[in-house]
């Protein structure tokens, strides 16, 4: 360290150049392969019989976004955060949190709408509408009206309405729980504190 201090400016500004330059051609490679990689998508591709399957055969974007699994990740991280906010009566964090529940939730539903299971299809798109319109709006309301008993009553309903479309999707293992720890483990949570 005692070295770059006693360097003269213009080898400092040399380093400088050479980093920004490396930094440059590694963005041009990256945008490079971005083109080449949206040109390869636009070129109709065989499609492989042993990536098929009916869960994929329903989403004409397969291969090219995450799967429904990770839009869920999304979901459980922010609506686990959802809980620590509303307990610690951080309203304004809660109601971003289940903003980002909403959203991800749509996310999921966009990248597979209909799931197709032994007994028939499920609707998804249709779940997600009754669910929102319905508990997540308890949800809402409790967050709108800083009722921590209403919040927790409405949290436990949504994981219930949860639980019932993993298994009507044939995913009973996929339990929704209240969480004891947050998901964000950088984040504090108390609504006032003046510490980052």
């Amino acid at each position: 360290m005692e070295y770059l201090t006693n360097s003269p400016p213009g080898v400092l500004l040399a380093a400088g150049l050479g980093v920004g330059l490396l930094l440059s051609s590694a963005a041009e490679l990256i945008f490079e392969l971005a083109v080449l990689q949206a040109h390869a998508q636009q070129t109709p591709q065989p499609k492989d019989p042993e990536l098929s399957n009916s869960q994929t055969d329903a989403n004409s974007s397969d291969g090219y976004l995450p799967d429904q699994a990770h839009a869920m990740a999304d979901v459980g991280y922010h609506f686990a955060n959802l809980w620590f906010a509303a307990d610690k009566q951080n309203w304004a964090l809660a109601d971003y949190y289940l903003g980002e529940t909403r959203s991800h939730l749509r996310w999921a539903v966009r990248i597979h709408p209909v799931r197709k299971t032994r007994a028939g299809e499920v609707d998804l798109k249709g779940i997600l509408d009754a669910v929102d319109n319905s508990i997540l709006s308890e949800v809402g309301k409790s967050i709108t009206n800083k009722d921590v008993a209403g919040f927790k009553s409405a949290y436990l309903q949504t994981l219930t309405g949860c639980y019932a479309c993993h298994t009507a999707c044939e995913k009973p293992y996929l339990r929704p729980q209240v969480p004891n720890a947050p998901a964000a483990v950088i984040l504090n949570f108390e609504p006032n504190s003046n510490t980052p």
